[in-house]
């Protein structure tokens, strides 16, 4: 899904995949734990973690005061997780690829 988006790549971050846009990471995937961190604003945060806490949860430290964000994978849907990817990916892109999302989300 975080591949999904035009300008986004895949590549090694300690040892777990990142997806970043240029060289800022909008999110990162730990297979081990099926678990994804998320890079939010406070604000989306805040929403996406009022649906279920135990699901969607600020990272326990300063990260996530940052907005960083975790999601237990196998128990988020896909529409959510897509839709908290977009966000992600939006937060940390540039406003070209700001405008291509809106673009193609009409």
């Amino acid at each position: 899904m975080a591949l999904s988006f035009e300008e986004a790549t895949e590549s090694a971050h300690f040892e777990k995949n990142s997806f970043r846009v240029g060289k800022k990471i909008f999110a990162t995937l730990d297979e081990k734990v099926g678990r994804a961190c998320l890079k939010l604003n406070e604000t989306d945060q805040d929403l996406f973690c009022l649906a279920d806490s135990t699901i969607i949860y600020p990272v326990p430290n300063k990260w996530g005061k940052q907005g960083w964000t975790l999601i237990e994978l196998s128990k988020i849907g896909n529409e959510v997780l897509m839709d908290a990817l977009t966000i992600a990916f939006c937060e940390v892109s540039s406003k070209k690829s700001k405008n291509s999302i809106k673009k193609s989300l009409k």
